[in-house]
């Protein structure tokens, strides 16, 4: 069992709101979490996916009322929409009665529809926590980062008992989204041409977006494969990462980088079935840039900025965090074990001149490469992130 870093902050959103929504992607801990914490104060858990559990919902005001004084964890709360009026009110009439935090726990998948629909009919009344897979921060030690890069952080993916496991329960989570849980979102997608641009996202990890030139791969309009990454992005499957546009006297690029998130599914989508195999592939280095940029961006403090510099002359920052309190931290990510950043870095940093400056690699050793560049192994950049 590992323990989520999230669940600190679940107990401290509820305890200074009425409704918290836990959202993330499927089998990413969501249930797990929230039945840790029914067995730390008294709860009710309903799994809406359940026939029997939406039946006793067939009147929610009448059940739910029943609960004031616990909490009710309401999972895959984005399968029955309209309960989110039922809610408001509740919540509204248990304020008056002096019940005004702890009351509902709400977890879901589609973020989206999650926090569109709670926050026109809970706004004031909810706070929101994204958990995500198991970052750097969570596995035991330096030794598992490699294991965490390669599986990926979904639980039953980094914990399967072998890379064939793993690799196995990758392929059919990547089947089961496509034929499953996309189509319930809205209009049909068609789940060949959607994981065509799911893999095209992962052969061009970190890469520049173009949706013309996705767009004429997939024989399909820039309108319409914009659309499927909103869809992608949204479900947090996806990261947009836009372009640090604040005036730096320079030429600078607009378009955003598009990652996949999980380096374990960029490995699936690409057939990458060990550390072998990944250590020969082309994506190697942009799928530890992937997965360096996801484990900082967890560990950062609420409100930080992510974004990354780059100038039509080629200087390039890799991360770029803008921190509430700390100025902005320049971070560049190398796959080796002595890298040192490369031209473009240094001119970039005289463009922001950042408060802090890093080069992420995979060793486990923190050091000074010059009076204002350190070296730093990405589980000791997310502890010094988070200690914020």
């Amino acid at each position: 069992m590992i323990t989520r870093r999230k669940l600190p902050l679940v107990k401290k959103a509820l305890a200074r709101q009425a409704a918290v929504a836990l959202v993330g992607p499927r089998q990413v801990g969501k249930t797990t979490l929230a039945l840790d914490l029914s067995e730390q104060i008294p709860s009710i858990y309903l799994d809406l996916e359940a026939a029997e559990d939406r039946r006793k919902l067939a009147d929610p005001s009448l059940f739910l009322q029943q609960y004031e004084d616990r909490l009710v964890i309401l999972d895959e709360i984005h399968r029955v929409p309209e309960l989110f009026s039922t809610l408001r009110g509740l919540i509204d009439k248990g304020r008056r009665r002096g019940h005004r935090t702890g009351r509902f726990l709400l977890l879901g998948s589609a973020s989206m529809d999650l926090l569109r629909q709670s926050g026109e009919s809970l706004a004031g009344r909810i706070a929101h926590v994204d958990l995500g897979p198991i970052d750097a921060l969570e596995v035991e030690s330096d030794s598992s980062i490699t294991p965490l890069w390669v599986r990926g952080g979904f639980p039953d993916s980094y914990l399967a008992a072998d890379d064939r496991d793993s690799f196995a329960w990758r392929k059919d989570f990547v089947r089961s989204y496509l034929e499953r849980e996309i189509p319930l979102l809205g209009p049909r997608i068609p789940a060949e041409t959607l994981e065509s641009l799911w893999t095209m996202l992962a052969h061009n990890q970190g890469g520049l977006l173009n949706a013309s030139q996705l767009a004429a791969a997939l024989m399909a309009s820039a309108q319409t494969v914009t659309r499927y990454i909103d869809l992608l992005t949204d479900l947090l499957l996806v990261r947009r990462l836009r372009p640090f546009h604040k005036n730096a006297g320079k030429r600078l690029v607009k378009a955003s980088k598009v990652y996949v998130r999980d380096s374990g599914i960029v490995h699936s989508l690409l057939g990458i079935a060990d550390h072998n195999a990944l250590s020969g592939h082309p994506v190697v280095g942009a799928s530890w840039e992937g997965f360096v940029i996801e484990n900082l961006i967890a560990a950062a403090p609420a409100l930080t900025m992510a974004s990354f510099y780059r100038t039509s002359a080629g200087a390039e920052i890799d991360l770029v965090l803008e921190i509430p309190g700390h100025g902005i931290w320049a971070i560049e990510v190398k796959r080796g074990l002595a890298a040192r950043p490369e031209k473009g870095f240094y001119i970039s940093c005289e463009d922001l001149s950042p408060a802090k400056r890093f080069v992420v690699n995979s060793g486990a050793e923190r050091y000074k490469i010059s009076n204002e560049i350190e070296a730093i192994g990405v589980r000791e950049m997310a502890s010094l992130l988070a200690a914020l």
